[in-house]
């Protein structure tokens, strides 16, 4: 199975890029973390917080769970405090995916914040978080150059090599 479609791949590549992206956020001043850069989400912080939550509700849907709540950016004053939530989230990933008896195409069902019942295979729903969380990357990418930071190369290519170089 090429890499591209391994979904552990595209997971531990997701890490790594949350890693690269949070180690570039760190060196911003608190102001500079949550200043309204008049984005989809207003500042660096909040649109992390949206990612690190769509991250985890996905991942209680693949555990059979729907829950409602969304993740108040107000209760992560730093990056520290938004790393300490992701963690989990991101180990929880890997343990799903280490399942040997996993069934990528194993239909999950649940229910959205609308109330509404939605069905996708698990290899879909992989797809779909890695994708969506390399989007809003791509946006705190552009918002550190606001910043007049250089942001850091998330793209998947330098993980593949750097993965290669290191022999994972």
């Amino acid at each position: 199975m090429s890499a591209l479609l391994d979904p552990r791949a595209l997971v531990a590549y997701a890490e790594w890029a949350n890693a690269r992206i949070l180690a570039a956020v760190a060196q911003l001043e608190p102001e500079a973390f949550t200043r309204d850069l008049r984005s989809s989400f207003p500042s660096v912080r909040d649109t992390l917080v949206h990612t690190c939550w769509a991250d985890w509700v996905w991942l209680e849907r693949l555990l059979g769970r729907s829950p409602k709540e969304v993740f108040d950016p107000a209760t992560f004053p730093s990056v520290d405090a938004l790393r300490a939530r992701w963690q989990p989230v991101e180990a929880g990933y890997a343990a799903f995916l280490a399942d040997p008896t996993l069934d990528l195409g194993r239909p999950v069902t649940y229910i959205n914040r609308k109330g509404e019942q939605w069905t996708y295979p698990v290899d879909q729903i992989i797809v779909h978080v890695v994708n969506h969380a390399s989007f809003h990357r791509g946006q705190v990418v552009t918002m550190l150059r606001q910043l007049g930071r250089v942001p850091p190369s998330t793209d998947f290519l330098v993980f593949v090599d750097q993965d290669s170089a290191t022999g994972r």
